[in-house]
């Protein structure tokens, strides 16, 4: 399965997108890979995939993560409830787009790592240090990279913080940030409609906004959405009746 949809321009080296076509069967799909010749040697160019919607929004006192729960293999819809966002720990989440495997292995990996710091240190990981590990992983896989894109958002000592990962390592921090192939549509709403040192409660009904508004206009997101909430108090996520609610009752 994949909650995929950006195209990975950032993936340079030949050998490693001819992986990444390998491993994931696009080698034999002509309809979503074309040849291109580069530096004498044809090899495929990678093109948006089936996909998702994920958005992180950093708060003033908070953070505010949302996903659709669409998974897709290639025009199939495969899942229609599939989590996309997971907690990390009780101040820390990570919400995933991608192949499904990738994803859930780094989620796991960092979820006992997190474990490790609170047992070795007597205190919480912060966020930053959560995101630098993942982006340690996906960059030392850069050559057969996991494909994966994540959002990580979480709440330490230091505040709020929302970072953007891609396939490759590289790390972002960013007041908000959408991927997937609704986050063209999602970033326009964020963008019109979002304001500076919002809290969480107020950021809420625009976030919810933006991954409807992608649901509505992307094939690829649909089905539902889930929307995780971190605050001094916590992680938690909204259940249906607050998710209508805040929808107006659509």
């Amino acid at each position: 399965m994949v909650f995929w949809c950006t195209p990975i321009k950032t993936l340079s080296f030949k050998l490693s997108l001819g992986c990444a076509y390998w491993r994931t069967g696009l080698m034999e799909r002509p309809d979503v890979w074309e040849l291109r010749n580069i530096g004498g040697m044809p090899w495929p160019w990678m093109q948006p995939l089936k996909g998702t919607t994920t958005i992180g929004v950093a708060c003033r006192d908070g953070v505010v993560l949302a996903t659709d729960t669409r998974a897709t293999m290639g025009y199939f819809i495969a899942h229609k409830k599939a989590r996309k966002i997971y907690p990390i720990d009780d101040y820390i989440a990570m919400t995933i787009a991608g192949i499904v495997g990738d994803a859930q292995s780094v989620v796991e990996t960092l979820k006992v790592n997190a474990q490790l710091y609170k047992y070795e240190n007597r205190r919480r990981i912060p966020v930053r240090a959560a995101a630098r590990l993942v982006a340690n992983i996906l960059f030392s896989s850069r050559t057969v990279p996991l494909l994966l894109q994540a959002v990580i958002g979480g709440i330490d000592e230091e505040g709020p913080h929302v970072f953007a990962l891609d396939p490759l390592g590289s790390l972002i921090e960013e007041k908000y940030v959408s991927t997937g192939s609704g986050s063209p549509v999602a970033y326009g709403v964020l963008e019109s409609d979002l304001k500076d040192g919002v809290t969480v409660e107020e950021a809420l009904p625009v976030v919810v906004k933006a991954v409807n508004s992608a649901m509505r206009r992307d094939a690829a997101s649909g089905d539902s959405f889930d929307v995780a909430l971190i605050t001094r108090e916590g992680y938690r996520e909204l259940t249906e009746e607050e998710k209508r609610r805040v929808l107006g009752g659509r």
